[in-house]
């Protein structure tokens, strides 16, 4: 029997209609030019009379200025252990010049991206560290550029001067306090430089010395950092006894660093992205390794769990795209290279060399085919290819508030 007397039996369909992709565009776009990790250090140093810097963020002026950057103290954990940071807490109203309201870091939300945005002064498709890991279209091959390998001229990769180095040309005593490890590797050569670096093991003395540094001179300008927040929630999640103590342990510091300011001094605590811990089964952790459909067509899987790069073989982008899109449009908002672009993922309305959208032309192609960005609690790991990276609790990269949001702090003396 197909029908009834009041008409034909309706499609399942009806029932259950087919899901529909998350729209690339409704993702919580970086505040690139007012409100972006991108726009501190060039507001900080126009405040300074550094020439030919400006900045859509409005702060203060200060004659000397510190910012210490903790990396992955995003704004939601902040906020959900008052307990353990009493005196972070504390500062929480004075946040994004007294609004009270975080920054965003850019996307995506990780500490190659965000360290090049910081001290750069722009956002991912101008400086073109775009991820963990992105193709080189000169070599076809994957670049990490936390790590720096396969080696690339650093200065080629990223050719703009940092707001240290125009900061330290223009009179303004400039400085990075940070383990000695940093010294020369090429993402500090390309991101940070810029007056001296200073070399110091334990967080108690980067403060002393961040401290010092700051009164050295009527204008200065001192970065510091602080990294096992990070590196405890990716072992053991932000839910972890170990990330709370680091957490309690990175309140003392600021504190710390806080009462030793010289006069007309500021600083500013900050961090390069949030972070969230995803479950390990199935359903959480999509094992690319181990999915033939994910896999089809994919030459090549930058970027990390919760920001993909995804490069196709030749001519297959378009079927690659649209499998992505229907295996997991529900949970990531999954896009092509130029609709991530013109979202405006990487980067504001115009590129620095005349790129389109944000996005210079010799940063372009390294942005994946398909981006994927997680809005569910879910991560595409990939156990065979990169088993340390899938082995780690806290996760970070996408755009979800969690990871995104990062606080900007401040004390005044």
């Amino acid at each position: 029997m197909s029908g009834s007397a009041t008409g034909p039996l309706p499609s399942a369909a009806s029932f259950w209609p087919e899901p529909t992709p998350l729209d690339p565009r409704s993702a919580p776009l970086p505040k690139y030019g007012t409100g972006s990790l991108a726009d501190l250090l060039p507001a900080v140093a126009a405040g300074q009379e550094v020439p030919g810097l400006s900045s859509g963020l409005g702060l203060a002026p200060a004659d000397r200025v510190c910012v210490f950057l903790v990396d992955g103290l995003g704004w939601e954990l902040l906020r959900a252990h008052p307990g353990e940071a009493p005196f972070l807490t504390s500062l929480l109203p004075s946040s994004l010049g007294g609004a009270g309201k975080p920054l965003t870091a850019g996307f995506p939300s990780t500490t190659a991206t965000s360290l090049a945005s910081v001290g750069t002064g722009l956002p991912p498709g101008a400086h073109g560290l775009p991820g963990y890991t992105v193709r080189d279209p000169g070599t076809g091959q994957l670049m990490n550029q936390l790590r720096w390998q396969p080696w690339t001229d650093p200065h080629d990769w990223q050719p703009y001067p940092t707001v240290f180095q125009l900061a330290d040309g223009a009179g303004v005593h400039t400085c990075q306090v940070s383990a000695p490890t940093f010294a020369e590797t090429p993402l500090t050569k390309i991101a940070l430089s810029g007056g001296t670096f200073h070399g110091r093991l334990t967080g108690e003395e980067r403060m002393d010395l961040a401290a010092e540094q700051l009164g050295a001179a009527g204008r200065s300008l001192v970065y510091t950092y602080y990294s096992e927040v990070d590196g405890k929630g990716h072992r053991f999640g932000v839910d972890s006894p170990e990330w709370r103590d680091q957490l309690r342990y990175v309140d003392g510091l600021a504190q710390r660093l806080a009462e030793q300011l010289p006069p007309r001094s500021a600083l500013y605590v900050t961090a390069d992205h949030g972070m969230i811990d995803i479950p390990f089964d199935p359903e959480s952790r999509i094992d690319f390794d181990e999915d033939w459909e994910l896999r089809a067509g994919v030459s090549l899987l930058g970027g990390e769990g919760r920001a993909r790069h995804v490069y196709a073989v030749p001519g297959a982008a378009g079927d690659v795209l649209a499998v992505w899109r229907e295996v997991l449009g529900e949970r990531m908002w999954v896009a092509g290279r130029d609709e991530a672009i013109e979202a405006g993922w990487f980067g504001g309305p115009g590129g620095a060399d005349g790129g389109v959208r944000g996005v210079d032309d010799r940063v372009y192609r390294r942005i994946g085919d398909i981006v994927a960005a997680a809005c569910d609690d879910v991560a595409i790991v990939a156990s065979h290819t990169e088993p340390k990276e899938s082995a780690m609790v806290g996760l970070h990269g996408s755009m979800t508030p969690v990871e995104q949001l990062v606080p900007l702090l401040e004390v005044r003396s």
